[in-house]
């Protein structure tokens, strides 16, 4: 489903990604390991169109992104949380979740919501709070949340994990789990694979922005 292949970025003229090359296939849970300031972060913004790619090539279902800008890119059906959440701090939590369902108009609202509300329930009890008022673990949840709603065929999760509480990561964990199998790929990108070495296909590992190896899970 995505494939991405030597892909160099530079960020204000310091490269960061050098050649690096992955896939992940449709129904897969794909795993990106590599520790701080390895390029994680640099290849999902990328894939998302936040960042321009040098050098490489990104498909996603055979479809080149190079010249797709990030809305165009999201309405394909990926859905991206990134590490630092991303929320708006005066929406609510409901608004938050929306965003990306309001500019997409293959989506519906009602379906979305109701998706999202199924698996991460204790969300709808705090829906009109707004986003300034959570917890970084609940704010978490939200972010994956607003990934789920817009990622119909694809998940991006930048450290899902990274700075949450014991009980809520398990709980994301969970709710990851709960993915497997279904018709989302997932690729998650991590300092180690701790909560989900047990759920993903394959993992590639990034050191300086070039893959090192790539080990069956």
């Amino acid at each position: 489903m995505l494939k991405v292949e030597g892909l160099h970025v530079a960020i204000q003229s310091v490269a960061v990604l050098r050649g690096l090359s992955l896939s992940v296939q449709s129904g897969s849970m794909t795993g990106l390991v590599g520790r701080n300031g390895a390029g994680k972060t640099t290849l999902l913004r990328t894939i998302m169109g936040h960042l321009p790619a040098s050098q490489g090539r990104i498909t996603f279902d055979g479809q080149d992104l190079g010249s797709l800008p990030s809305h165009a890119r999201a309405a394909l059906g990926i859905g991206f949380m990134p590490e630092d959440r991303g929320l708006v701090p005066e929406l609510t939590v409901e608004e938050n979740i929306l965003v990306p369902v309001w500019v997409n108009r293959k989506l519906r609202e009602s379906e979305r919501l109701a998706l999202v509300y199924q698996v991460l329930p204790e969300l709808a009890d705090m829906r009109s709070r707004r986003a300034l008022l959570l917890s970084g673990g609940q704010q978490k949840m939200v972010a994956l949340a607003r990934a789920m709603a817009a990622g119909t065929r694809l998940l991006l999760l930048d450290e899902p994990f990274e700075g949450v509480a014991p009980a809520l990561s398990r709980r994301l964990a969970e709710v990851i789990a709960a993915l497997k199998g279904s018709d989302v790929s997932v690729l998650i990108a991590q300092s180690d694979l701790n909560h989900s070495r047990k759920l993903v296909d394959a993992e590639f590992v990034i050191e300086r922005g070039a893959n090192v190896e790539r080990a069956p899970a």
